[in-house]
């Protein structure tokens, strides 16, 4: 049976992936590694990555998944970091949110059973790959002194996503949306 390359995903804003780019540009102008810089339509938080799972799973996911019901919430960019200082390889930027943490758990309860729960779910967005670094303490020194301006957002909704690897890099495409209850629908009530 064929299968799919599939993982759970939150989008960023435009405002947010506008200031991704601007300090994509402020790493890249330093010129202390050789690596890509993830693309802005590829920028996004893992929730739960499923990897390669067959076209049937695929439906019994998506009905778990249908079943999440979520308040929205706000979330922000925060530090950026590295995951290890001997050995570069991502360089990421933190999503701040307490309730970024609650919804990937309910996702992962949903999908007991299916899939093992995360380890340890850290809320971040790769915002490059990195091959081979020229100046390790270098790098290291100027990620720390990038302070994002913290561009606020509301959380809606997330996606079933599939990936598709290519040579040039992923290819995303949104199998579910999931929309979030809006706060507004409570008030009403």
């Amino acid at each position: 049976m064929k299968t799919i390359r599939c993982f759970i995903a939150l989008d960023l804003p435009r405002e947010a992936i506008r200031e991704i780019k601007e300090i994509q540009k402020k790493i890249k102008k330093q010129n202390l590694f050789i690596g890509k810089f993830t693309e802005s339509g590829n920028l996004h938080l893992t929730l739960k990555f499923l990897g390669e799972i067959e076209e049937d799973k695929i439906s019994e996911v998506k009905e778990k998944l249908k079943e999440i019901q979520f308040e929205e919430f706000d979330a922000r960019l925060g530090e950026l970091g590295i995951f290890s200082k001997k050995f570069i390889k991502i360089i990421w930027i933190k999503l701040d949110g307490k309730r970024i943490f609650d919804l990937q758990k309910q996702i992962d309860e949903s999908l007991k059973g299916l899939f093992i729960p995360e380890a340890r779910f850290m809320s971040h967005v790769t915002i490059a790959r990195v091959k081979n670094v020229k100046d390790r303490n270098a790098l290291i020194d100027y990620i720390k002194k990038i302070k994002s301006k913290s561009a606020e957002f509301k959380v809606k909704e997330f996606f079933l996503k599939k990936s598709t690897l290519m040579p040039e890099g992923p290819i995303y495409e949104d199998i579910l949306k999931i929309e979030l209850k809006s706060s507004d629908d409570k008030k009403d009530k």
